[in-house]
């Protein structure tokens, strides 16, 4: 199994202090997780995009290239692209270029994003939405086929027999395709033989078991093998159970309950972020040996190929961040790549 992190790069107040660091300070140490991501042998860094002031990842290309001019071997991954407020020409190019920079280690993972405010930041109609993304994904799969298109839809100027440049190194650039909880996208996924992202970030894992059926079924209905499946959690690493939850709490809630005031959900109490953090529960929080069962306990419901960390949901001190990477690269991932493959 592929592991790895992903993160938005956020840039909440420390609980507790109120501490907010510089915008520049926050892209200065995602270097430095990305960074020891790669030194301790992770072999995914993923980039969200999102556009609002709590975050600083609204370029994830951009981002991405820096890390790559910081690591070696680790691949680079957007987690998501909001590919239906961006033009696939320009993400496709983007990625090329990050694919000549690193030396053919970028992805694209494309999804319709879990806010909406790039919509109208680029003067997208969101009653259009499902409709955009499935018309831009077909064009960013032509794009990276040939290298010169010939493409007409409903919501795009048509491209008459134009090159588009750069070539990535890679000779399929991959995409992946980020789900959230709907069917008829597993569904569509799998027919058209792209891997998927399951994005569990509530609920228990079991719940999700059967998106990944569907996306097995429609590619193997359309004549495709089975494509990989990654599961993306929130989590967090300590040497201990308690201090894991202790250092991932305070964050989380900061996070949780500002989304819940906008979309009118509860404040989340301790016992309720704890009860998640159980063997059944959606956030994969604990000690290296809890993180190992609770991995290996989702693999034989999924079966899944990859498995994506978001360590900072709301900000959580950077040395505690790195610690965390480091647990799960040196403590972990050895673990799970060993059991993983002695079952398949």
């Amino acid at each position: 199994m592929e592991l790895g992190i992903y993160t938005f790069a956020e840039n909440t107040p420390l609980a507790g202090s109120g501490e907010v660091v510089s915008p520049q300070q926050r892209l200065r140490n995602l270097m430095d997780e990305a960074g020891l991501a790669d030194q301790v042998g992770l072999d995914v860094f993923a980039v969200g995009e999102h556009h609002r002031p709590e975050y600083v990842s609204s370029a994830p290309p951009v981002i991405l290239a820096a890390a790559a001019e910081r690591t070696t071997n680790i691949r680079l991954s957007s987690a998501v692209t909001v590919l239906g407020s961006e033009d696939p020409v320009r993400v496709f190019q983007q990625f090329s270029t990050l694919d000549l920079l690193s030396g053919g280690r970028a992805e694209i993972m494309a999804g319709r994003g879990s806010f909406i405010e790039s919509f109208p930041l680029f003067g997208y109609d969101l009653q259009d939405y499902d409709e955009i993304f499935a018309e831009k994904l077909e064009l960013l799969m032509q794009l990276r086929e040939s290298e010169k298109i010939r493409w007409s839809g409903k919501h795009r100027p048509p491209i008459d027999e134009r090159g588009v440049y750069p070539r990535p190194i890679q000779d399929l650039l991959p995409i992946w395709v980020a789900v959230g909880g709907t069917p008829q996208s597993a569904m569509r996924t799998g027919a058209l033989g792209l891997p998927m992202a399951i994005a569990i970030i509530g609920g228990q894992p079991a719940q999700f078991a059967g998106f990944a059926k569907l996306h097995r079924e429609a590619a193997q209905n359309a004549g495709h093998a089975a494509p990989p499946v990654s599961i993306n959690s929130h989590g967090f690493i300590a040497e201990d159970s308690q201090q894991a939850r202790d250092d991932a709490f305070p964050a989380f809630k900061v996070t949780m309950d500002r989304i819940g005031r906008e979309r009118g959900w509860p404040p989340i109490s301790r016992e309720q972020f704890d009860a998640t953090c159980t063997m059944n529960g959606a956030n994969v929080v604990g000690s290296p040996q809890e993180v190992i069962d609770k991995i290996l306990h989702q693999h034989e419901i999924f079966g899944h190929q990859r498995f994506l960390l978001q360590m900072t949901v709301g900000s959580i001190p950077h040395a505690k961040v790195l610690r965390s990477i480091e647990l799960f690269g040196t403590r972990i991932a050895p673990v799970i790549r060993k059991e993983t493959m002695a079952s398949s």
